[in-house]
């Protein structure tokens, strides 16, 4: 802090002592007046901070929310630049910002914010088991993850119906995400037409893909060609609604949660990133 203090930005900091506190946290002082914040951390601080800020943040002027990435993902970032904190720490410096659009879940008990992604299906049961078993193990726990899944490979059906459709998309898939930005996990380009700033969310869908085709197209995932596959798709959207039966586990902005997905929808230009 003190690099940022010589720049003649004054900070006041908070630390989070559990997870969830910082979504208290920011909650506080955006009704004490601050509308400027710093996440030092990961996807997982930012998605607290965004929790924070949101819904009372929808109403007023966007806040502003610079990034200094030190966590273990550090995603949205890197539809910008792949260069880190260094980068982060320039545009902060520079007082570099874009408009960018906050995601909004309506769920059986309650809502929640995001601006990176939301996934169900296999990516979700990969860092759900990562999270609950393997995490201490680092990336080689993620990778065990992907082994376990990769031997169960559940493919199921979340009906859904995007915009103004009248038919509920009910076929089996692989897995199915709804993403602000292009990358997940850090590296991983999962939507790569994906674009923070246009007021729309970028649905992928992956049909129910065998092993064999799994573990030779996984790579994929890496740099977007996924979507290239003949049971994959994507659109742009402005809503989703959900019929599903009951809660399903999901992975949104690195936090894994069991929630009864309703309805997705876009707030446009709702926050500015420092990037």
């Amino acid at each position: 802090m003190a690099k940022i203090r010589q720049h003649g930005i004054e900070v006041q900091v908070v630390r989070t002592q559990f997870p969830g506190q910082g979504i208290e946290l920011t909650r506080s002082a955006y009704r004490d007046g601050f509308r400027k914040f710093l996440a030092v951390g990961g996807d997982g601080t930012s998605y607290e901070i965004i929790n924070g800020l949101f819904p009372e943040a929808a109403s007023g002027e966007p806040p502003t929310l610079a990034l200094l990435p030190l966590g273990t993902g550090n995603s949205f970032l890197r539809d910008f630049s792949d260069q880190g904190a260094a980068h982060a720490m320039n545009a902060l410096f520079a007082g570099r910002c874009r408009s960018c659009d906050v995601i909004r879940l309506i769920h059986g008990t309650g809502t929640i914010y995001y601006f990176n992604l939301l996934s169900i299906g296999f990516t979700a049961d990969v860092a759900t088991i990562t999270n609950r078993k393997f995490k201490s193990l680092g990336e080689f726990g993620y990778l065990l993850g992907v082994l376990v899944c990769l031997i169960r490979l559940r493919r199921r059906s979340f009906p859904l119906r995007t915009d103004n459709q009248k038919e509920y998309d009910s076929r089996r898939c692989l897995f199915l995400t709804f993403n602000n930005s292009k990358f997940t996990g850090g590296k991983m380009m999962i939507a790569p037409q994906a674009d923070p700033t246009d007021g729309m969310v970028e649905f992928v869908r992956w049909g129910p893909i065998g092993r064999l085709g799994l573990l030779q197209n996984l790579h994929r995932l890496y740099d977007g060609s996924h979507i290239n596959h003949p049971l994959a798709s994507r659109q742009a959207v402005r809503a989703v609604e959900f019929q599903l039966d009951s809660p399903v586990d999901v992975m949104v902005d690195g936090e894994v949660l069991t929630l009864q997905c309703r309805k997705l929808e876009v707030l446009p230009g709702a926050i500015n990133v420092m990037v």
